[in-house]
């Protein structure tokens, strides 16, 4: 049976504003059936990097934060440290540069919190036994709130094609363990000409991967090493890194990692097809628009709201001067264009197959 994804447009009058259609599109898709009183609301939202402007607008959120507590609901706003090194690597970065892009308890009406901690090392483990991953390695504050309401600047990535509720829910809810996992199926290792022998991984190593060489460099150990990334974060040159690439299935592990962290948990989906960037929020900056802003989709089923966002964007007019434009596409898959191997159904086909959701759909427009 399709699922159902409500959508709105961005037409405004006197009389509604864009905060008064996304509330009355979340009420139309379903936000009160979720068992919001007394219960903690994990609110997953992408922070963004500092310097990047595409981001979704604060003020929606604390709209959204505002109808859940006025239905009794405990909400905090959330997201999980990032595997790479940048701005977001631990939690006390992660927040200064949440509160640069607006996210606050000021702002937001909510606490915000880095929902696996410190260092990013906050998990629980949650069984799933699915083609790739027997356990997945979700951010606690994630996996211990008792519903899940995740929103989600939808927009193109380089690796996954575009990112929307799933990459947010699955990628932006694991440890940083769990994204070692979903991005590779070998350890990190370590460039010797950018080594200085300074031994920040070995120190900070807590399984013994980590160690010096008789040339004064460092080395990992891939017998040792857990995958938790820690090196790659500590590391003051970069001669840590990440061996990126999952043999082809990023996008089925993403779609695991989901389901492990919407597992037992009523959810609920919000994308905001606004400033359909070409790249990820992850990096510090925002290139035009590929098509013009579209709206907001709303509905209770994760995998239906990507795949109607995806079709929104993809029956879209191309705007002129965005890097989809500059590449000389003119019909097709846009996101396939902009990322040629960035395989976006991948995911969404998995995730219809362990049940998931849906990639059938039935669009409800609200005037």
């Amino acid at each position: 049976m399709p699922s159902k994804v409500f959508f709105t447009g961005m037409r405004t009058n006197a009389r509604q504003n864009m905060l008064d259609r996304l509330e009355r599109l979340v009420l139309a898709a379903g936000l009160d059936n979720l068992p919001l009183k007394g219960r903690m609301v994990a609110v997953k939202i992408h922070f963004g990097e500092p310097g990047n402007l595409a981001t979704i607008r604060p003020n929606y959120v604390a709209r959204l934060i505002r109808l859940i507590r006025e239905r009794g609901g405990k909400p905090f706003l959330t997201d999980a440290n990032t595997l790479y090194k940048g701005f977001r690597a631990n939690a006390v970065d992660h927040m200064q540069a949440a509160s640069e892009n607006g996210y606050n308890p000021l702002s937001a009406g909510c606490a915000v919190l880095i929902a696996d901690g410190l260092w990013g090392f906050d998990y629980r483990e949650i069984e799933i036994n699915l083609k790739h991953f027997a356990t997945a390695r979700i951010a606690s504050a994630i996996a211990e709130a008792d519903v899940l309401v995740s929103l989600n600047h939808f927009k193109g990535h380089e690796m996954t094609g575009f990112g929307g509720a799933m990459k947010n829910i699955g990628m932006g809810s694991g440890s940083r363990e769990g994204k070692m996992a979903m991005h590779c199926d070998s350890p990190p290792r370590i460039s010797a000409g950018k080594c200085i022998g300074c031994g920040e991984c070995v120190r900070n190593c807590a399984h013994g991967a980590a160690r010096m060489g008789t040339d004064g460099k460092a080395f990992i150990e891939t017998g040792s090493c857990v995958g938790c990334g820690q090196c790659v974060v500590v590391c003051p040159t970069g001669a840590a890194q990440i061996s990126w690439g999952s043999g082809g299935t990023l996008g089925e592990r993403i779609a695991e990692y989901a389901y492990a962290a919407l597992a037992g948990k009523p959810h609920f989906h919000v994308n905001f097809i606004m400033d359909v960037s070409p790249e990820c929020d992850c990096w510090g900056h925002n290139d035009t628009p590929i098509v013009p802003d579209i709206g907001i989709a709303a509905s209770e089923d994760p995998v239906a709201v990507d795949q109607a966002s995806a079709d929104l964007v993809n029956d879209a007019p191309l705007l002129p001067g965005s890097a989809l434009h500059e590449k000389g596409f003119s019909h097709g898959d846009k996101f396939l264009g902009l990322h040629p191997k960035g395989d976006w159904e991948q995911c969404l086909s998995h995730a219809e197959a362990i049940g998931l959701g849906s990639r059938s759909y039935e669009r409800v427009d609200l005037p």
